[in-house]
């Protein structure tokens, strides 16, 4: 099984000798999905047990191309864009994690999926933390891959990394700052967190930078940040009533969370298995998709 799934994988991560982001074949739906006062746009494949994949901030719903393709072969594969990012609605307020964990909560009522494996990256761990804490009854499994969750752990120390300048960055004069110079700001992320920046090809870094320069977009990734603060006290509410008790593997890569992304998940959950992905920065999905879905898709199918 995991062998065909790799081949899969291998066509899917193919690309020709002009380098561009990996696509999800026509085979998956696309659809926008009104949920919880807001829009998301929604790709959907595949029939078997539900997994929801979570993306993270410099990205969108498309990093997930690769493990999306694996999946879809034996899984229900439904991969979302956050609220205010990719191709989904953009409103003004919302981006504290517990309402976006509704977010999702809405998504999976309106395609009828009573419980899902959750799988997700960077901001996306917080929506996924947030989701499962909410409806803990829903989360089959959860994989949380290389980002912290406000209020969780080491949070106040691992807010002290000055690599991470950005979670107090925000504001309209920021705002102001950034506009027309999307891809300036986002190439930030994509080379200091990299193992090896060369894995963000031009096209990659320009199909987000794109994406990021819609109106809106900047806004709405400023606030995702801005809600960290009360992301932390509702994170904390929600471990007073105790821990997550379904399986979490947590992923580090090599060169960025590494083990301690174990550590993290081990403050907000009972069972943590942990992973490292080798030559990894913190994008896994760009720098090592082969060994990152092979680590993956067994977690999701032991039994």
């Amino acid at each position: 099984m995991l062998r065909s799934i790799l081949a899969g994988l291998m066509l899917a991560i193919a690309v020709p000798a002009a380098a561009e982001v990996p696509q999800f074949p026509e085979t998956f739906k696309t659809q926008e999905i009104a949920t919880n006062g807001t829009t998301l746009h929604v790709r959907t494949a595949g029939k078997g047990p539900a997994v929801v994949l979570l993306h993270g901030y410099g990205e969108t719903g498309d990093m997930w191309a690769p493990l999306a393709v694996a999946l879809s072969h034996d899984h229900q594969v439904i991969v979302p864009d956050l609220r205010g990012m990719g191709f989904s609605a953009k409103p003004e307020t919302g981006y504290d994690k517990k309402t976006e964990g509704q977010d999702i909560a809405g998504v999976l009522d309106a395609l009828h999926v009573d419980q899902a494996d959750v799988v997700a990256h960077d901001i996306g761990n917080m929506v996924a933390f947030a989701f499962a804490a909410q409806y803990p009854k829903r989360v089959t499994k959860l994989v949380l891959m290389d980002a912290p969750l406000p209020g969780v752990g080491p949070w106040e120390e691992i807010l002290k990394n000055p690599l991470l300048w950005h979670f107090r960055f925000g504001g309209p004069d920021m705002e102001r700052l950034v506009a027309g110079r999307e891809r300036i700001y986002l190439d930030r992320f994509w080379n200091e967190f990299s193992a090896d920046p060369s894995k963000w090809d031009e096209a990659s870094r320009n199909h987000y930078a794109a994406l990021y320069a819609q109106p809106g977009a900047m806004h709405a990734g400023f606030a995702q940040f801005a809600a960290f603060d009360q992301d932390a006290v509702d994170n904390k509410a929600f471990l007073e009533k105790g821990k997550l008790t379904m399986p979490v593997l947590a992923v580090g890569g090599e060169k960025s969370f590494g083990t301690t992304m174990a550590a993290v998940a081990g403050f907000a959950a009972t069972d943590v298995t942990g992973a490292v992905i080798p030559a990894s920065g913190h994008w896994l999905m760009e720098e090592q998709p082969e060994a990152t879905v092979a680590v993956i898709v067994p977690f999701l199918d032991k039994k």
